[in-house]
């Protein structure tokens, strides 16, 4: 396995992450299996990160993956989508990976169902609340070439010590 260096957008505009991201189509080929666990093991080596998705690090294909500590029966969502948004919509405190530093306020849904493909190449149907609801919509977001600073209500810059 190998750790993948995780793009990043600070300043300017990074093309890998604003742009919007192709389906999978082979999802056994051994170079997506490779992938999803290089992504598992890059995730397991960052500072708080609960998903991660491939435009994040270098590839535009519409797989994320969410942290095993989540409890999830599923950490792989391939070629996800956002069948029904079911929730009231509720600020939430969000930051990213791909922008180290800054966080800020969000407005999601905290309920929804998806559907998506898992690493066997297995469709699965699922309900995400909450914290899991707030990840499905962060990491299409993704997918999609956009990142949390483009809806956030406010985004600051917090600063280690």
């Amino acid at each position: 396995m190998a750790l993948l260096p995780i793009e990043t957008e600070l300043t300017g505009s990074n093309t890998i992450l604003r742009k919007r991201s192709q389906e999978v189509e082979d999802i056994l080929s051994p170079d997506i299996q490779q992938f999803i666990r290089d992504m598992h093991e890059t995730l397991a080596h960052t500072d708080n990160g609960v998903g991660l998705a491939a435009p994040q690090v270098g590839k535009n294909i519409r797989i994320f993956i969410a942290a095993p500590e989540l409890g999830l029966n599923q950490t792989v969502f391939i070629n996800p989508v956002i069948t029904k948004v079911l929730g009231k919509e509720e600020p939430m405190e969000e930051g990213c990976l791909s922008l180290p530093g800054l966080y800020g306020h969000t407005v999601r849904s905290n309920s929804l169902r998806l559907e998506a493909y898992n690493e066997r190449g297995r469709k699965f149907k699922m309900k995400a609340d909450g914290l899991i609801a707030q990840l499905v919509q962060h990491e299409i977001g993704h997918l999609n070439g956009e990142l949390f600073k483009d809806i956030a209500e406010q985004v600051s810059e917090i600063h280690k010590k």
